[in-house]
């Protein structure tokens, strides 16, 4: 297993960040332009109550600069407390284990977004390079969240 955590202190509200970061809108903008996730028609943003711990959400292609299917990921989230915390474990094809957990917590000078990932590629793929991958992946959407809220 391989796990990585990251961390940034936004200037902004516990509550508008959550909202932004749990939008299919504020998804799509963490991930460009490295990659998109695709969602059905219709979904604006992950569940705020309604959903079935375990239960996939949806199936989501993850598309290389935007256009090229790499892979796809059955959304799942395990818990849900809205406007903190999500965790999620979903079957994708690249992993043999996939878990990311976020958290928004406020913080003195604004808000705290922890993302703590714990992962395991499947066999084919060598674990560092997926490691290093998946490490510059978040530390891309991090750097777009201060982007977007400015860094506390």
């Amino acid at each position: 297993m391989i796990g990585l955590r990251f961390e940034s202190l936004l200037a902004a509200d516990p509550h508008a960040v959550w909202q932004w970061a749990t939008s299919v809108e504020g998804i799509a903008d963490e991930m460009a332009p490295l990659l998109r996730m695709t969602f059905p028609r219709g979904m604006h943003a992950l569940p705020a109550r309604d959903f079935v711990p375990g239960r996939r959400l949806c199936r989501s292609w993850l598309l290389l600069l935007r256009v090229l299917p790499v892979d796809w990921s059955d959304l799942t989230l395990v818990e849900l407390e809205p406007g903190r915390r999500f965790l999620e474990r979903s079957p994708m094809l690249s992993m043999a284990y996939w878990q990311h957990e976020r958290t928004v917590t406020p913080a003195t000078r604004g808000t705290l977004v922890v993302d703590t990932l714990t992962f395991r590629p499947r066999r084919a793929l060598p674990p560092a390079l997926v490691r290093a991958c998946v490490a510059l992946f978040f530390r891309h959407r991090h750097a777009r969240l201060r982007r977007r809220f400015g860094a506390a």
